[in-house]
């Protein structure tokens, strides 16, 4: 035993060598050790040259008027320059909105973060592991180990479920992940769930309660809950690597995925969020108890990255609508170069 232990030491590091070197993306490594151009269009005009098919980036600094930026492709097949104030899908950047929803009902009395899923949805109880213990403050939080629907390899991405119950339906009866509160795990699960719960106790679709009490009082005209609600020709196309055509009209339904915003929008919402002009004093001690200030996005031809950058004051907003292959380490390469840029 001795001397395998032994052996395994010296194999296991050469192992780990062998797969870093065979399955780096060197694509994105060499756009990563380049020289940063001098501007955050020429940056954006790079990600184009890299294989992205369009992108587009929002800008809010303090004392100056927000900046857009936009590259490549709206619309390739009818040759639609990149519209930076186009709508963007900007699936699970979603969340912040349910989370912000969430805290601001818990505020008023009309949720507790310490009601447990059998609670809120008694026709669970007994269908999800851990029903009578995983918590509303769980699920916001990623801490209720019930397992992603995301997560099943035959999830049906390219034709998706348009009834909330038939994804919820794909992981009753199984095994949770953890332990509730043991760990954290991302899972899409939670906020279907989640939206589920309030649209029981508003009496109404919560994505009614966040346009009334989220987006009007923000002004923001160009955010929908539902793509069902938007004019296609103001959507950006969607694309993934070595896929033909354009995903644009697969719609995601699921609560925490299926918003569609411009950059803008989305830009001044997390602004608010964070500098706390959204939420009131209560509300906000509650939201910063239970969720994050940032969020990143990602369905089938559409990435998003929406984070605010306290250091300087930033916020900062990239879409691209190209997905797949190493687009998505490629997209962080681009946004960590826009900060650099911003940074000089």
């Amino acid at each position: 035993m001795t001397k395998i232990k032994r052996l395994l030491r010296i194999i296991m590091p050469i192992v780990a060598i062998v797969c870093a070197v065979v399955f780096v993306p060197w694509k994105v490594i060499w756009f990563w050790i380049q020289p940063l151009p001098d501007t955050v269009q020429e940056q954006v005009d790079q990600a184009i040259s890299r294989g992205e098919d369009g992108i587009i980036v929002y800008v809010d600094q303090p004392n100056k008027a927000p900046e857009f930026y936009a590259a490549g492709w709206k619309n390739k097949a009818n040759k639609v320059p990149a519209d930076a104030h186009a709508l963007f899908k900007i699936a699970s950047i979603s969340k912040l909105y349910i989370a912000t929803a969430t805290a601001k009902l818990v505020s008023i009395k009309l949720l507790s973060l310490d009601a447990t899923l059998a609670e809120l949805l008694p026709e669970l109880a007994g269908r999800i592991e851990y029903a009578d213990k995983i918590t509303l403050k769980m699920m916001v939080q990623h801490r209720s180990g019930i397992p992603s629907y995301t997560d099943n390899p035959d999830f049906p991405w390219l034709k998706p479920f348009t009834d909330i119950d038939k994804i919820v339906n794909t992981v009753l009866d199984k095994p949770s992940d953890f332990k509730p509160d043991s760990r954290y795990s991302y899972s899409n699960t939670n906020y279907i769930l989640i939206g589920k719960i309030l649209d029981k106790k508003l009496g109404y679709n919560h994505q009614r309660y966040i346009k009334a009490e989220i987006l009007d009082k923000l002004g923001l005209t160009h955010t929908y809950g539902m793509m069902s609600e938007v004019n296609p020709d103001e959507l950006s196309s969607g694309y993934i690597i070595d896929y033909e055509g354009d995903f644009k009209a697969i719609d995601y339904v699921a609560p925490g995925a299926s918003m569609v915003a411009t950059a803008e929008d989305v830009g001044i919402f997390l602004k608010a969020l964070n500098k706390g002009t959204l939420l009131n004093k209560s509300e906000q001690a509650i939201y910063s108890s239970i969720y994050v200030y940032e969020h990143t996005g990602l369905v089938p031809g559409y990435q998003s990255i929406a984070r605010y950058h306290k250091d300087t004051d930033t916020v900062i907003i990239q879409f691209m609508n190209t997905s797949g292959g190493d687009m998505w380490a490629m997209s962080e390469v681009i946004y960590n170069g826009i900060v650099k840029i911003l940074s000089k």
